[in-house]
């Protein structure tokens, strides 16, 4: 089988990685010694996880993440494919390349002309949408909104426009910290009617997956997903 560049999801939260990835993964991360991580202590943890006597100590963690220079030069970052050895992409949490500096990679392999292999596992971003209620066959995902306060709201108030005008559903996330501000942002922007599904802790023990109308969530008192990775949805 020809050497080939792997995108290896990882399980999201504290989900143990049985629950969330197939033996297949494993079988083909065995035979990996070369990796592109965003985080190579979290792609250790992840390694380790899934074998305990994985061999980290052999293997190759080179950085790529959201703070690497969009300048650097990565002409030879996957050298060891390019003389016939299996890479891996690994990303903090959930399937790489997506909202994910892993995607540069995966670019230079195309160019390349090298095999690129997408493994199995959890999406955040598809699972929320699967279990919004929501249009699925039209959607798009914007990832981070701006933080100021005015330009987070505009931004909003633009998707919304287009959830009626294309009837598209629209997608996008924030720090989990900011989770209550941007919970704030879209009650003040969005129509009553517009319906708003918040989906945190996706595949975790602190799964939480709603779908209420604005007017409604304008109703609730307590919620739980304060600091837990969530995926905003607002639909009509």
């Amino acid at each position: 089988m020809n050497a080939a560049l792997y995108l290896i999801p990882c399980p999201m939260g504290d989900t143990p990685s049985s629950r969330v990835l197939p033996p297949y993964n494993l079988e083909i991360v065995k035979n990996i010694r070369h990796f592109i991580v965003e985080s190579r202590k979290s792609a250790v943890r992840f390694l380790i996880s899934i074998d305990k006597d994985f061999p980290v100590d052999s293997c190759t963690f080179t950085e790529l993440s959201e703070h690497t220079d969009q300048k650097a030069d990565l002409s030879n970052l996957l050298l060891p494919l390019e003389k016939g050895e299996n890479m891996g992409v690994i990303s903090d949490a959930g399937c790489p390349c997506i909202g994910d500096p892993g995607s540069r990679a995966v670019e230079i392999a195309q160019k390349k002309n090298l095999p690129v292999v997408p493994l199995v596992g959890p999406n955040s971003m598809i699972m929320a949408l699967m279990a919004s209620g929501f249009n699925g066959q039209n959607f798009a995902f914007n990832g981070y909104l701006p933080v100021k306060n005015g330009e987070r709201e505009s931004k909003i108030k633009q998707l919304e426009n287009k959830v009626y005008k294309d009837d598209q559903t629209q997608l996008f996330i924030e720090t989990p910290y900011r989770n209550q501000k941007m919970l704030e942002a879209i009650l003040k922007t969005c129509r009553p009617e517009t319906k708003l599904c918040i989906a945190a802790g996706i595949t975790t023990a602190q799964e939480f997956i709603k779908t209420k109308t604005v007017a409604q969530w304008k109703k609730e008192k307590a919620l739980p997903f304060e600091k837990v990775p969530a995926i905003f949805l607002i639909y009509k």
